[in-house]
């Protein structure tokens, strides 16, 4: 008797588990499959040849860079706009480089509240005696393609809402293998899954750099926090707020990866676990705000928000194949197992279709065999997210630009 109860709650709990893979599985397969079928919707736009434009940029210790990103924005900007670096916190020459460079600096010395959070707030709060009609954010670590400040403007001003340019990792002149998985992983994330969410006409992610607001909008939420993944919470509570971010894929903007291994964990530790912890906290928010405001559009970010990162769902996918697999063999059960085979056909389906049309010449054919290593190099990342989260922003360390 007691076998019997023991094998009926196993079986349940690996067919919920099933079930709930499955249902990620679906949602990534959605996105991908719109990203590739659908048509674009045209956004009417504004040139705002009028408008008052502030690009703001903070930064904590970016000597090393930040003359360089400078060098790409400045040349994109008019007469009325205005260029300001928050240096935050800095104790190199970062300010110094900057007013060089010709922008305005603003610094923050506060140690107590680090973050890009802070840094945005501080800066916002500069601005605001004489508020311009949009704001754009970028890193002071990427590099800002010729056109897509004008992009990113006009769509702001045409929808009235956040968006968010298409930013992708540039691979370095001899990238390994490792880094090529991890470009293709970025673009999925980043490119593919916002291009097919633009066509479905559900909000999109903040995915870090290259995001234009509205003045009115962006002052509806409050950016001063130490929230790891900052970019990622201030486009939830925007959606929330009732001004979910648009992505412009025509405005690009790149970074390079770290190539110091230690600098490389920091990042992705950071990343990765403000990326979970969003999950936890902000999938409950959103489907209460839905049912609260009566607004399909909360379920949808919420929907998409439960997908994990591209190397995280293939763990868990290979470890519910296995353990369904033996309690099929073992008790006879075959519908979870016939429940994950379906949702690694559906997996499969879109990671090889995209990778078709956006991912080969990030990731080669052969490169692909390096795709099991780099799951592994991640497993004790997410271990280390069930023992000991990382809940404080630490910087990544730049190489020399």
């Amino acid at each position: 008797m007691i076998n019997q109860y023991l094998n009926l709650f196993i079986n349940c709990v690996v067919l919920v588990a099933t079930l709930g893979l499955l249902f990620l599985s679906v949602v990534l397969f959605i996105e991908c499959v719109a990203s590739l079928l659908l048509p674009m919707k045209l956004v009417s736009q504004d040139n705002g040849q009028d408008k008052n434009v502030t690009v703001l940029i903070p930064a904590h210790n970016e000597a090393n860079v930040i003359h360089s990103t400078l060098a790409t924005i400045q040349s994109q900007l008019k007469m009325q706009n205005q260029l300001v670096v928050i240096a935050d916190n800095c104790t190199d020459a970062t300010a110094d480089i900057a007013r060089q460079a010709g922008a305005t600096v603003i610094e923050r010395h506060d140690p107590t509240h680090r973050g890009k959070g802070y840094a945005l707030d501080y800066g916002l709060r500069f601005i605001e005696s004489d508020p311009p009609d949009i704001v754009v954010l970028f890193d002071a670590d990427c590099q800002v393609e010729s056109g897509a400040i004008d992009k990113l403007i006009q769509y702001a001003l045409a929808t009235n809402r956040p968006v968010q340019a298409t930013y992708l990792i540039a691979k370095s002149s001899h990238p390994s293998p490792k880094e090529s998985v991890s470009a293709f992983a970025f673009k999925v994330k980043n490119y593919v899954r916002l291009l097919g969410l633009v066509k479905l006409g559900i909000p999109c992610l903040l995915t870090g750099t290259g995001m234009a607001f509205p003045w009115t909008v962006i002052r509806t939420v409050d950016l001063a926090s130490s929230y790891i993944v900052e970019d990622m919470k201030l486009g939830l509570d925007l959606t929330i707020a009732g001004y979910g971010p648009v992505f412009c894929p025509e405005a690009n903007v790149t970074a390079v990866l770290p190539q110091k291994a230690q600098a490389v964990k920091t990042q992705r530790t950071r990343w990765e676990h403000g990326h979970l912890k969003t999950i936890l906290t902000y999938v409950p928010k959103l489907i209460q705000a839905s049912v609260n405001q009566r607004r399909l559009d909360l379920l949808l970010s919420a929907l998409d928000l439960c997908i994990p990162p591209l190397s995280l769902l293939i763990l868990m996918w290979l470890l519910l194949i296995t353990t369904s697999l033996v309690f099929a063999f073992v008790a006879g059960t075959w519908l979870p197992a016939n429940i994950a085979c379906i949702a690694g056909v559906l997996l499969l389906s879109a990671i090889v279709n995209t990778w078709l049309k956006f991912g080969r010449a990030d990731l080669p054919l052969l490169q692909l065999l390096a795709v099991p290593l780099y799951i592994l190099w991640k497993i004790p990342l997410y271990l280390k997210f069930l023992i000991k989260p990382q809940n404080l922003w630490i910087r990544t360390d730049r190489d020399l630009a």
